[in-house]
C-alpha cells in the first residue's frame, strides 16, 4: 500500500488562515447594534448579587437578635428575595421560629424551609 503524504505548503496555510480571519471580522461587523454587550449585562447581575448578600446578612442578623434559637448550624441562601433555610436545629420549635424570623425581614419574598432537627449519635 502506498502512503500519500500531504504537501507542505506555507502559502496554502496562509490562505486558509486569511479566509478564516476575514470571515470572523465580517461576522463581527455585521452584528446587530442592539445586542447587549457583556459589560452592560454584568452590571445588573453584580447589583443582584450585592442585594442578595445584603438580604442574607439581614436574615442572619435577625437570627442573632433572637436568643431562643441556635442559628449556628443554619444556612441561609437568597435568590431574588427568595430565602432558603438549610441545616439543623436543636428542636422542632426552632424550625418554626427561624422561618418566622426570616419572613419578618424586609425584602424577603418567600421562605423555603429545609431545616431538620439535629439528632445525636446513638439515638
Amino acid at each position: 500500500m502506498k502512503r500519500i503524504m500531504p504537501r507542505r505548503s506555507g502559502s496554502a496555510a496562509l490562505i486558509v488562515l486569511a479566509s478564516v480571519a476575514g470571515w470572523i471580522l465580517a461576522s463581527e461587523t455585521m452584528a446587530a447594534p442592539s445586542e447587549p454587550s457583556v459589560a452592560s449585562s454584568a452590571a445588573p447581575a453584580s447589583a443582584t448579587r450585592k442585594e442578595n448578600r445584603a438580604l442574607r446578612k439581614r436574615v442572619y442578623a435577625a437570627f442573632a437578635k433572637d436568643k431562643s434559637i441556635d442559628a449556628g448550624n443554619i444556612g441561609v441562601g437568597v435568590k431574588d428575595g427568595a430565602v432558603t433555610l438549610t441545616g439543623t436545629v436543636a428542636d422542632a420549635s426552632q424550625i418554626e421560629r427561624a422561618v418566622t424570623l426570616a419572613k419578618g425581614v424586609s425584602g424577603v419574598v418567600s421562605v423555603t424551609n429545609k431545616l431538620t432537627v439535629r439528632r445525636d449519635f446513638g439515638q
